[in-house]
């Protein structure tokens, strides 16, 4: 079965199931099935949908961005690699057993899209208004934050870089086929299985703060310590399973914590809970906005592009990927429009051993892949394999359009010390920089209202919890 069907058919089980266990013995907090359109229309949750449907058009443009912008915007990994090490390898060779690669594997991928949508329909239930409006922003803004450190900031996932790290989620058949189609593998920084719970735990937080609710006698502290205990897992879940890096964890919830603060502040607005939405907004307002708002983006913009020329005068000396002796690993290709091509340049930086690699359409590596390995022999037998030499560089162009397609590359050496260091440049013959800067510019804007807003807060002595307009705060 499709991957993307059985979490369909997940979603749909789970959920009143889910509803119904964290509502017992508070059953006065359930909404009656006969009063659930009406509520839908009356607090207009029809918008929360479409919220969905924004975020999963905006996620599609932004993986369309990512591989036709990389010659230009390179990878980070290095540096990552040189602050961690190998730590992550450690804690993969420490747990490894089959038993727990698949239930993670399993919660990686089903659990985290099911704890998204399961609870916006639980604060719904229980007739929470503020949270479900803030849970449903929380996908979609969390996500639009993070865009310019995915398109921009490069890092490869830790099974492409250590040697020796398995892809136990990437290269295990049945999920390759759709992780290839559906997400990068080499946006590793920050991690949004961090990011996206840890902004629900904040909300929940700045929720209770704000009201004068102690956590634990809170009504919905029980579900409110479900996601905190999966946020755990998965932040366990990332470092064993050979993709995140451990800097992914504080930086996923600094962005968790942007989002959150950005949310909590603006939701009321967005509700007229303190009169019209505009309301007490003038000209001497929209200046300040525009002029603090405005400075914060144009220097994380700075920040952004002066990377990408950093990258660009370093591009001869760029490493891609790292296979250690016997690893296999892959890029992605994007689809194609008909009578488009995309020419991949792959260059072995090694002075002394020989790369392979081949090309082959997404759906028909599943086969090849099992247990987070490659079996790079069967794959020799049914495809071309190509060789490039030490300090060679090989170029081939493709062709075949509507179609996702894996290079996978392959160091043959027997000792895992016997790495081989490659760059790959695939160029898609369009410069879509302009279009990543575009979709960027949101969580610049974002970033640079929590800025603001923090630093009114404080100078007019009130705490950062509070998300009550400015307008209205002479009159308390």
């Amino acid at each position: 079965m499709n991957p993307y069907w059985m979490m369909m058919g997940i979603i749909l089980i789970l959920t009143p199931i889910i509803c119904w266990v964290f509502t017992l013995g508070r059953k006065h907090t359930r909404t009656p099935l006969s009063k659930a359109f009406q509520i839908i229309h009356d607090k207009r949750y029809y918008l929360h949908v479409l919220g969905y449907l924004v975020i999963i058009k905006w996620k599609s443009l932004t993986d369309d961005l990512n591989e036709p912008i990389k010659d230009r915007t390179g990878n980070w990994t290095d540096w990552i690699y040189a602050l961690e090490g190998n730590t992550t390898l450690w804690v993969q060779q420490t747990f490894e057993n089959a038993v727990l690669t698949e239930f993670l594997n399993f919660h990686y991928l089903f659990i985290y899209l099911f704890l998204i949508y399961i609870t916006t329909v639980y604060f719904a239930y229980v007739g929470e208004r503020d949270l479900t409006d803030k849970v449903t922003l929380n996908y979609l803004l969390i996500y639009a934050i993070a865009v310019p450190y995915y398109l921009f900031f490069n890092v490869e996932v830790t099974s492409s870089w250590i040697p020796g790290m398995k892809a136990l989620l990437y290269h295990d058949g049945w999920y390759t086929v759709f992780y290839a189609s559906h997400d990068p593998l080499d946006n590793a920084v920050p991690s949004l299985h961090v990011a996206i719970p840890f902004g629900m735990i904040l909300l929940n937080w700045l929720h209770c703060k704000e009201k004068n609710i102690k956590m634990r006698e809170w009504t919905h502290w029980p579900y409110h310590l479900f996601i905190v205990i999966n946020t755990i897992l998965f932040i366990f879940t990332i470092a064993y399973l050979g993709i995140h890096w451990l800097v992914d964890i504080p930086l996923g919830m600094l962005v968790g914590a942007i989002g959150a603060l950005f949310i909590h502040h603006i939701q009321p607005r967005l509700r007229n809970d303190h009169g019209n939405m505009f309301e007490g907004v003038d000209k001497k307002k929209v200046a300040n906005h525009t002029f603090w708002e405005g400075a914060a983006t144009l220097f994380i913009l700075f920040l952004v592009l002066s990377a990408v020329s950093y990258q660009e005068e370093n591009i001869d000396d760029r490493v891609s990927m790292r296979l250690g002796g016997g690893d296999s690993t892959f890029e992605i290709l994007t689809p194609l429009q008909h009578g488009e091509e995309i020419t991949t340049s792959i260059k072995n930086l090694d002075d002394s051993q020989t790369l392979q690699f081949t090309i082959i359409w997404n759906d028909r590596a599943a086969k090849y892949m099992d247990g987070g390995v490659i079996d790079w022999e069967e794959l020799e037998k049914n495809s071309t394999v190509y060789e490039v030499l030490p300090g060679d560089e090989f170029e081939i162009t493709t062709t075949d359009a509507k179609l996702w397609h894996l290079v996978i590359l392959h160091n043959d050496a027997e000792n895992v010390d016997d790495v081989i260091e490659v760059r790959i440049l695939n160029d898609y013959g369009d410069d879509q920089m302009w279009k990543a800067v575009a979709l960027s510019l949101p969580s610049m804007w974002m970033t640079g209202f929590v800025i603001y807003r923090l630093k009114r807060l404080k100078s007019a002595g009130r705490s950062f919890l509070d998300s009550t307009p400015s307008h209205r705060w002479e009159e308390e």
